[in-house]
């Protein structure tokens, strides 16, 4: 039953993007047969650089997804965008997996497989291009997203971490040209 829902909810009253990543079913052998219970994964946006995931374990799908929904939007992290795309080369890691985020020209896209491009949409990432390498299990995917997420930075905070002239900095930041470079 591993499943990956693209669909999307929005709640009215807070305005939050809601997305199912993954839904993972448990079955523990008891006497007189299996028990069965859930685990989901929840990634919750506002697609505007504020994003969060929570993970939620239930006897019954809806309650996990809730549970995974309430821990997501207790976790809610703001991450940097420029143009709509990350704004430089972020690699990320957990455990064996390994997600590398890079900047896309406008027009490009989301380009990435199921659990980064729901975190990518919730974040409100409209073009950038992502490699997943090493494991595929959808909670290594998702914690080394968020990896590579908190490990960017904006153009100025870059100008103030290196005491440089955010014009000086802005000069030499062109999102299009930076695409393939460094690879």
């Amino acid at each position: 039953m591993n499943k990956v829902s693209r669909s999307r909810r929005q709640d009215a009253d807070d305005g939050l993007i809601e997305k199912v990543i993954h839904v993972n079913r448990v079955a523990k052998v008891v006497k007189g047969g299996r028990r069965f219970s859930f685990s989901a994964i929840v990634v919750v946006g506002d697609g505007e650089g504020q994003v969060g995931v929570g993970m939620g374990k239930a006897n019954e799908v809806p309650e996990a997804i809730r549970k995974a929904t309430n821990k997501a939007k207790a976790s809610l992290l703001k991450v940097a965008m420029v143009d709509g795309t990350v704004p430089h080369i972020s690699r990320g890691e957990y455990g064996s997996g390994t997600v590398v985020l890079r900047p896309a020209a406008p027009g490009t896209g989301v380009i990435a497989g199921p659990a980064v491009r729901a975190i990518m949409d919730a974040v409100g990432y409209r073009n950038v291009l992502s490699k997943s390498l090493g494991s595929s299990n959808p909670y290594n995917v998702v914690r080394a997203t968020f990896a590579a997420l908190e490990q960017l930075e904006s153009p100025e905070q870059f100008a103030v971490r290196t005491n440089q002239d955010l014009d000086k900095v802005l000069s030499n930041y062109n999102v299009g040209a930076r695409v393939w470079r460094s690879a």
